[in-house]
């Protein structure tokens, strides 16, 4: 999984997700081509965020939710934290919250649980250039039969 890439390629992203089944990315993707240059390495799901453009806004929908392995999943790139939940996805978390909600925008690696609605999140952080971050992050796991298992935080100098 990762998120902010702002047309960011990096070929260790390859290296990082070969065990992998599919690629979730949770927005500002930046450019078709490394969409399609994921997309041609795994299967991809992902939205599209505050800065893709017209493109890939088509290509993805601002919001996905969807089931993995018996586990109910969410994904937005603007979403917020536990207790902090941004305006245009907390009413869906409060009323039919995911087993995973994971959003990204932030540019900061975050993987809390939420007690109150007993879901976990996650803010893979940022995989491009762009920003502040010294670091660069991806996170890899397993879902197994609706659990989640191995979780590792993979982190790319700049």
């Amino acid at each position: 999984m990762l998120s902010d890439t702002h047309s960011y390629w990096d070929n260790r992203y390859l290296e990082y997700f070969e065990q992998c089944d599919e690629i979730w990315h949770a927005g500002d993707i930046g450019s078709m081509e490394l969409a399609m240059r994921l997309q041609e390495f795994r299967p991809l799901r992902a939205v599209f965020g505050n800065c893709d453009g017209g493109e890939l806004r088509r290509l993805y929908t601002q919001k996905l939710r969807w089931d993995c392995e018996g586990a109910d999943v969410l994904m937005t790139h603007i979403g917020g934290y536990p207790g902090r939940y941004d305006a245009s996805v907390r009413q869906q978390l409060y009323t039919r919250p995911p087993k995973l909600f994971i959003s990204g925008h932030s540019h900061i690696l975050k993987v809390q649980y939420d007690k109150t609605l007993g879901l976990l999140h996650i803010n893979p952080g940022a995989a491009g250039l762009q920003g502040w971050h010294q670091v660069r992050t991806l996170v890899r796991f397993s879902v197994s039969e609706g659990a989640f298992s191995d979780l590792e935080v993979i982190e790319i100098p700049r």
